[in-house]
């Protein structure tokens, strides 16, 4: 068994990992709607963009920040059932946003541009991470006091 301070010191280093993924985006993934979205998208044309080469860097960098989250729930928690919960878990969101994303970039209207900017960030940004810690922390207090 690792020891708590270890734990804790590798579960900052990942942390620290996913904001590095946010510092560095702008030169590792393809994603034309990082400046939209900066500037006022409600007032800007959609920028063009290369629908394949867009979805292969979401799934990337999805795939880069699930890894990495599932890392620190695994962890954290130091339980398989964590581990296979959280993949599950992330797998069918993914089929499930990106569904939702390709629906929404194929028919593309000014309606549509906050929905679609929050279905990006869910997609793009480790939010997953911060539910499911504090829920499987809440999870094993509850079995502990039973």
């Amino acid at each position: 068994m690792v020891s708590k301070p270890f734990k804790i010191i590798i579960i900052t280093s990942l942390f620290i990992l996913l904001g590095l993924v946010r510092v560095f985006e702008d030169n590792l993934f393809y994603d034309p709607f990082i400046q939209f979205y900066k500037q006022l998208y409600f007032t800007n044309e959609v920028p063009n963009f290369n629908l394949g080469k867009l979805i292969i860097h979401t799934f990337f960098r999805y795939s880069l920040n699930s890894i990495i989250s599932i890392t620190i729930l695994f962890i954290a928690f130091n339980k398989t059932a964590v581990l296979r919960f959280s993949s599950i878990f992330y797998a069918i969101l993914f089929i499930i946003l990106i569904s939702c994303y390709l629906v929404i970039i194929m028919n593309f209207s000014e309606e549509l541009h906050q929905l679609f900017f929050y279905i990006r960030r869910f997609l793009i940004q480790p939010i997953f991470v911060l539910v499911l810690l504090p829920a499987f922390y809440y999870q094993q207090n509850i079995i502990h006091k039973q």
